[in-house]
């Protein structure tokens, strides 16, 4: 019965957003909030780009209703998981209130990137004050417990990395959405599996925010004005709460009984593509002498697309990839070393992207004859 508390979560997020979205759709047309396209945007009309507006009070008001249900039907939180939960919470929404005004500033008046590195930075401080860091690593690179002053700095990092991947990713009509949502519906999966409710209701409340998001930013028309993006302040907040998925699974969570010996590898695994796609892209800026925070047309959507292929299934190309990777990892991780996965995917993950080169190019040549 209480895992009904994670259904309604995402069906309450699901309704909320429905109801939203249009509604930001309308203010946008009224007050010409736009964003126009350039040479290195792939759409053409001018579309609204504060769909992730909705988003965090949507997932806050989803996430509070379900967890106040919960008492009031006497479905407590057993007391250790209370203990952590309680200031986890709190300073998730201390750190994504900062994302969102931020975020929101740089949708409608344009931010520096320097400013909004700061933010992040500070915000994602709050995890390890919760509690929340990377203190295991399980045998990966023959290392296992970390030390508080390695994981804590490793943690802000980590956190300023994913936030950043999924902001990047967010080039091409769903893919930040349908990547996000293969994630939160992996690690949500994976928390309920561990009875860790709470962490499963985040991720569905999430899950839901974005289907509707996902149908009027795939199937909406710019030219009837049904079509948005969720801009800095929804790619944001999805980072930063896929930030403390991730990280609280990977997480040796012993104290309450839930540890496992591959935590990082499957958590990191929802995430595979977004973070290894930006590690290439500045490898590549740095390797051509440019600056690695340069907007540029080198992410993995936009191979596809110089290849010839279709938006849509771009989309659906890199989301197959995802779910490739995150269900080939799940599988293999009994079986194989963690340290011999890991590779694994690197080596597939280069070859991937050296044959998607070798395609870009003839298909360049192609068109230049």
């Amino acid at each position: 019965m209480i895992k009904l508390f994670v259904l309604l979560s995402f069906l309450l997020s699901c309704m909320i957003a429905r109801v939203i979205i249009p509604k930001i759709t309308l203010i946008s047309e009224k007050k010409k909030l736009f964003d126009l396209p350039d040479e290195r945007k792939v759409h053409t009309g001018a579309v609204p780009r504060l769909g992730g507006v909705s988003f965090f009070p949507t997932i806050m008001f989803s996430v509070s209703f379900t967890l106040a249900l919960r008492y009031i039907f006497d479905y407590y939180i057993p007391g250790k998981i209370a203990d952590h939960v309680l200031p986890e919470f709190l300073f998730l929404t201390c750190g994504l209130t900062l994302l969102y005004l931020i975020g929101t500033a740089d949708d409608l008046i344009g931010v520096r990137y320097k400013k909004k590195f700061l933010v992040q930075i500070l915000a994602s401080f709050f995890f390890p004050i919760s509690g929340v860091y990377i203190n295991e690593f399980y045998g990966l690179f023959g290392i296992h417990s970390i030390p508080v002053y390695i994981g804590i700095p490793f943690t802000i990092l980590l956190v300023v990395f994913i936030t950043n991947a999924i902001n990047l990713i967010d080039g091409l009509d769903g893919l930040a959405s349908s990547l996000s949502g293969v994630a939160l519906v992996t690690l949500g999966i994976l928390f309920l599996q561990r009875d860790l409710l709470c962490y499963a209701i985040l991720a569905f409340a999430v899950f839901g925010v974005l289907l509707p998001f996902f149908y009027y930013n795939v199937f909406g028309r710019a030219e009837d004005g049904t079509k948005i993006f969720m801009g800095d302040t929804g790619s944001l907040t999805l980072g930063y709460i896929l930030s403390f998925l991730t990280i609280k699974y990977a997480m040796n969570n012993n104290e309450f009984g839930f540890i496992n010996s591959g935590a990082i590898i499957i958590a990191f695994s929802t995430l595979i593509v977004p973070m290894l796609d930006v590690i290439r892209v500045v490898l590549l800026r740095l390797r051509l002498h440019k600056n690695p925070f340069q907007p540029d047309k080198n992410h993995i959507h936009h191979k596809f697309l110089a290849m010839g292929i279709s938006h849509r299934k771009t989309m659906l190309s890199i989301l197959g990839i995802a779910c490739l990777f995150a269900l080939s990892n799940i599988w293999l991780l009994p079986y194989v070393n963690i340290n011999i996965l890991f590779v694994i995917d690197v080596v597939v993950w280069t070859g991937m992207n050296i044959v998607f080169d070798k395609i870009r190019d003839k298909q360049q040549v192609e068109q230049m004859q």
